[in-house]
């Protein structure tokens, strides 16, 4: 009796585990019907490798083949052996271009006004002007970017006759490079429908059209504190408020306190980098993304993720975004190529979720269009797989200069591993042995010498906090000047705090 119910019992879990095998695989072809009929995947293009699909979505490899078998039934895919899967021509949409869909466009004080703008732009005159040693630089680091390939790209673009009739491309604008921005977040298993990516002027402009999507005039919203200046001043802009919330500096925002904010405030909505923040630089773990999620959906308060530095990462996987723990729809993502490959061609983009009806009219309003031999350029060197080589590349050698760097403020700094506010990324940030808020005085001094380095109040809308840092970018290679710089830094910070 005791066998035959052990049996019986057997069945039954293998007959679920087969329903739920049948769910994932009938998921993921979907997933990957609707990339292709959206255009991601043009027809007699190559999908993704059955490794490199189970990798973006945690799937099993069979999981990932049944899938591929399933739609190739269908006639949306074909196998060719040895080189894997490749969209049919028949899969391709009857219609000239993509499809747009309609969609809806649905305790920490409140803060002063930003007045940290000035600051910012004579550090970043000075570093251009005077070439002074760029430890403040907010920049990547020029010769690591591939600008001579681009350039040579879009002259060759410039002179052929794909800029016959291209008069003022409108948003969402450039369509294949909106497709290779789609595929480029499927590494961090993402599916993003390029309907809803709209090209703007850099990152800057990407922050400035979500936030004025998602809050008005007079309205508050969230950062993390200590937070990137730029994101201060757009909200100082629009003529928003801002509440701080206090951060860890490895874990990310604090959700308790958020929650506590939330409940005392009206928070309107909140703008966050939870990957890669600049200053801190911290990846904020997904069980932490989830929670934060979780409190922003009950509420229903939008986010804006600022997400400019995550294809920088030195692990072996992307770091997951906001949205994939969005269940309300009230996600937005900002980004750019300025930090990753070039800041002057300054394309960036937002992808709107439901607020991409009102951000592609705010679009239009502003800027009109964005330059299009740029966007025809990075989509070319996207396409062709220049991006990646590049990428990983310059991932190896920022994992170098920062470990290298980090080496160099210990020995010149004498600080312990207390005093550093994060372990990995671009910049590095000194802490307590600072002593007496001289962030300023360091600054300054650093500056008649040559030498630029990030003040820490610039990083808040307070005037006197986070006087006890500075900011030192990693991106530079190492050169005697770079370790000379750090020498006479680490000096002017020994004597302000004696």
């Amino acid at each position: 009796m005791c066998t035959v119910l052990y049996q019986s019992k057997r069945i039954e879990l293998l007959i679920f585990l087969s329903e739920v095998c049948m769910v994932l695989y009938e998921e993921l072809a979907d997933d990957v019907e609707g990339l292709i009929r959206r255009g991601v995947y043009k027809p007699g293009e190559r999908l993704p490798s059955v490794r490199e699909l189970s990798k973006q979505y945690g799937r099993s490899i069979s999981t990932v083949i049944r899938a591929y078998l399933r739609r190739e039934s269908k006639g949306f895919i074909s196998s060719r052996p040895q080189c894997g899967f490749y969209v049919c021509d028949s899969s391709a949409s009857t219609d000239d271009g993509p499809v747009l869909p309609i969609l809806p466009s649905t305790p920490v004080s409140v803060s002063s006004p930003v007045e940290v703008s000035r600051l910012v732009l004579s550090t970043l005159r000075r570093i251009q002007v005077d070439h002074a040693v760029p430890l403040g630089s907010p920049y990547p680091d020029a010769a690591a970017l591939p600008f001579d390939k681009l350039n040579r790209i879009a002259a060759k673009i410039g002179r052929s006759r794909k800029m016959w009739g291209v008069g003022d491309a409108l948003p969402p604008e450039n369509y294949d490079l909106v497709r290779q921005i789609a595929k480029r977040h499927l590494d961090g298993g993402l599916v993003v429908d390029p309907n809803q990516i709209i090209v703007t002027v850099g990152a800057t402009e990407a922050i400035n059209l979500a936030l004025q999507a998602v809050a008005s005039r007079g309205d508050t919203v969230a950062v993390e504190s200590p937070t990137f200046y730029a994101m201060l001043h757009a909200i100082e802009r629009l003529g928003m408020r801002a509440i701080e919330v206090p951060t860890h500096p490895m874990l990310g925002i604090d959700t308790d306190a958020l929650s506590g904010l939330i409940k005392r405030d009206h928070v309107k909505a909140c703008m966050l980098m939870p990957n890669f923040q600049n200053l801190l630089r911290f990846e904020m773990p997904d069980e932490k993304k989830e929670d934060l999620m979780t409190l922003l959906g009950e509420h229903e308060i939008p986010v804006v993720e600022n997400a400019v530095y995550n294809e920088l990462y030195f692990g072996k996987a992307a770091p997951t975004t906001l949205k994939k723990f969005d269940r309300k729809g009230l996600f937005v993502t900002c980004a750019s190529f300025s930090k990753s490959l070039t800041a002057a061609y300054r394309i960036g983009w937002v992808i709107a979720g439901v607020y991409r009806d009102k951000i592609e009219n705010l679009k239009f309003i502003n800027t009109l269009t964005s330059p299009p031999i740029p966007q025809m350029a990075i989509a070319e060197f996207l396409e062709t797989g220049g991006y990646e080589r590049h990428l990983r590349r310059l991932r190896k050698n920022y994992a170098y200069q920062t470990k290298l760097i980090r080496a160099l403020i210990h020995r010149f700094f004498a600080l312990r591993d207390s005093d550093f506010r994060t372990a990995r990324g671009l910049r590095l940030v000194g802490g307590d042995a600072f002593q007496g808020g001289c962030d300023g005085e360091v600054y300054r001094q650093a500056l008649e010498r040559g030498i630029t380095v990030g003040p820490g109040h610039m990083f808040s809308n307070f005037e006197n906090t986070y006087r006890n840092f500075i900011r030192i970018n990693c991106s530079s290679p190492w050169f005697s000047r770079i370790e000379e710089a750090l020498v006479t830094v680490g000096k002017i910070v020994a004597y302000l705090s004696q």
